[in-house]
């Protein structure tokens, strides 16, 4: 599918056949694509905690406001992020570059992130939204369906996923062969309000 075709009808859907599979390639190749998304200095904060086994799915389903697709898609992705990432032997990001470049990158992350722990914890939001987004668009190329999700409790999940320190719960992802049409497309705002030029005007 056409990169613009995707982006297009790409759509939130809620619905989905409980019974379909996605085989464990095609699981693959979307993983694949996702990890394809960009990080800060290739940090690759993302975690993706692939929910196969259908007793943990329910107990999610319990703290996500009891929504059907987080058992009924195919996939469920619980899409986490290292907020230490940066510090963790950060020259190994730079394998297989010149080791001045290794030495010279792993110093750059350590003095951008050490002491901002906002900077730190925006890094994972930011990495986790253009992962999901990969993801999503991997999926509608693949012909499937799939939803993003932040309607949960996130500290619950953080315990049934066995969430390690310093981690944090971005969003679900869902994916899977919906069963109803998107909704048609409302509300949406003028290009005039959202799109600018240079900067926003006085007030």
């Amino acid at each position: 599918m056409d990169t613009l075709e995707a982006i297009r009808t790409r759509r939130a859907i809620r619905a989905y056949d409980p019974d379909h599979r996605i085989s464990d390639a095609e699981l693959r190749t979307l993983l694949a694509a996702a990890r394809m998304a960009p990080s800060a200095f290739n940090v690759q904060h993302c975690r993706f905690v692939v929910v196969k086994d259908p007793a943990l799915r329910r107990e999610l389903r319990k703290v996500a406001w009891d929504q059907p697709h987080v058992t009924d898609a195919s996939v469920l992705i619980v899409l986490c992020a290292d907020r230490d990432a940066w510090k963790e032997d950060p020259a190994r990001y730079f394998n297989g570059a010149p080791d001045a470049v290794k030495r010279q990158m792993a110093e750059t992350i350590t003095r951008y992130y050490e002491g901002r722990e906002w900077v730190q914890q925006d890094e994972t939001m930011r990495s986790c939204g253009l992962a999901a987004q990969t993801l999503m668009l991997a999926a509608t190329a693949m012909g499937y369906q799939s939803c993003p999700m932040d309607g949960f409790d996130y500290e619950a999940v953080g315990k049934l996923v066995n969430l390690p320190p310093n981690h944090v719960v971005a969003m679900f992802v869902v994916i899977g062969k919906g069963t109803q049409e998107a909704l048609p497309r409302v509300g949406k705002l003028p290009d005039s309000e959202v799109i600018l030029t240079d900067r926003f005007p006085p007030r």
